[in-house]
């Protein structure tokens, strides 16, 4: 036996607890930066400190390094698509016939616009088609953060959120639909064909309704103790999250399902009010760390041209659909003008969308992954300012409107509210 065993192993292998630790280090540091250029929005801030300390500037930790602190960030995208979930109320939705007309015909322009100028770049059909569909998500980080960090409220933020929700959803299901085009041109057997697609979709849909349920009862059970809520809810999105990689389902899209279930499901708002607390922020904080750390330059140069075709028509599309189709339905024009820009943000989705198909189709998925992820680099970087400038516009912002739930929204009060933000 060595008399320094005791000693640790050169060179040093740091653990997840670092790589968190050390990404809110960073990202202390990016805030304290847009502190001091009040222009700047935080998001940006903690990006860019985390491109320059990642692999393509200083280098401080590599792309493996970054791999080990995944689990941080998948339940931070887990916890922030649940409170997203929670801007939708399925009873409500059915009822708004003009918010379902404006994201489904602003998600199948986004999808129209992005295809034909992929095909017209060249780009192969299927990966055109693919890229598409992941083109009708939108970052719900972005959004949440920034309403957040301004003091955003109002129909407008609502609406936007509802939006950014129903996005995710449709991005979801129609990549889903997509799935037996590939693995038909992987040449997979017709079983898994028709049966993984059916399995993603029905089983991360199923874990997020039942993991819902079970929350929505325990909570009523235990109303009395609201001091264990929190505990509740982070506790059941972590276990659905686990379930979801477990059984190799959606960990994006059951903790979607999980927050619309417990939203419609409620009446009291035991939990769909739930206030998160300053911690929830440290969340926001390490993922946008990371996502400035674990921006893809190289892809980003390589793929310029498609990539900026495709921010192009992405951000065209989905501000002419919700500014068309919400001008046809008597939505206000500032609301109008304003909730487009504010869907422009493209990030947790379109990742975990355009990874599982790097896994899934290698040869397929590394072009489709170039692509995304050059589009989305430079949407995380100009969204936070965008989002930004369009919350303000929809004078939201500060001593703007009190927020009010969208499924309200036709009531008496809520046709007086969108009368008084026209105005305004």
């Amino acid at each position: 036996m060595n008399s320094m065993d005791f000693l640790p192993v050169w060179p040093v292998e740091m653990n997840t607890l670092f790589f968190f630790g050390f990404l809110l280090f960073c990202g202390a540091l990016g805030g304290f930066l847009a502190h001091r250029m009040s222009w700047l929005p935080s998001i940006t801030g903690f990006m860019l400190v985390g491109l320059i300390a990642g692999p393509n500037v200083l280098g401080i930790f590599d792309h493996a390094s970054l791999a080990q602190a995944s689990i941080v960030i998948d339940i931070a995208l887990a916890l922030i698509l649940y409170r997203l979930g929670l801007s939708l109320d399925f009873k409500a939705l059915i009822h708004d016939k003009a918010l379902l007309l404006v994201s489904l015909a602003e998600s199948a322009l986004t999808f129209g616009a992005v295809y034909f100028a992929m095909v017209f770049m060249g780009v192969d059909q299927l990966v055109a088609a693919v890229v598409a569909a992941i083109a009708i998500s939108s970052s719900p980080a972005v959004l949440l953060h920034v309403s957040h960090e301004l003091g955003a409220h109002g129909p407008t933020t609502s609406k936007a959120q509802a939006l950014v929700a129903l996005n995710n959803v449709w991005a979801f299901m129609v990549f889903a639909a997509l799935m037996p085009a590939l693995y038909s041109k992987s040449a997979a057997p017709v079983e898994t064909m028709i049966w993984a697609p059916l399995y993603q979709l029905v089983g991360s849909t199923v874990l997020g309704m039942v993991l819902g349920w079970i929350l929505h009862l325990v909570a009523r059970l235990t109303k009395q103790a609201t001091q264990y809520t929190l505990a509740l809810v982070v506790g059941a999105v972590s276990m659905t999250l686990g379930l979801a990689l477990t059984f190799g389902l959606s960990a994006l899209f059951a903790p979607l399902v999980l927050g619309v279930v417990v939203r419609t499901a409620e009446k009291q708002n035991l939990i769909a009010k739930l206030e998160f607390g300053p911690a929830f922020e440290l969340f926001f904080v390490a993922l946008f760390v990371y996502a400035g750390a674990n921006l893809h330059l190289h892809e980003m140069v390589a793929f310029a041209p498609a990539a900026a075709v495709y921010v192009i028509a992405r951000s065209a599309a989905k501000w002419i659909g919700v500014t068309a189709i919400g001008s046809l339905v008597r939505w206000p024009k500032r609301r109008n003008m304003t909730a487009g820009l504010m869907l422009w943000p493209m990030a947790g989705m379109a990742i975990g969308l355009a990874n599982n198909m790097t896994v899934q189709f290698p040869i397929l998925g590394a072009e489709v992954a170039s692509i995304v992820l050059a589009a989305v680099a430079v949407f995380e970087t100009i969204g936070p300012p965008v989002v930004a400038r369009a919350l303000r516009l929809a004078n939201e912002v500060g001593e703007g409107e009190d927020e009010q739930d969208w499924s309200k929204l036709h009531t008496g009060t809520g046709n007086k509210d969108e009368s008084a933000n026209h105005a305004g």
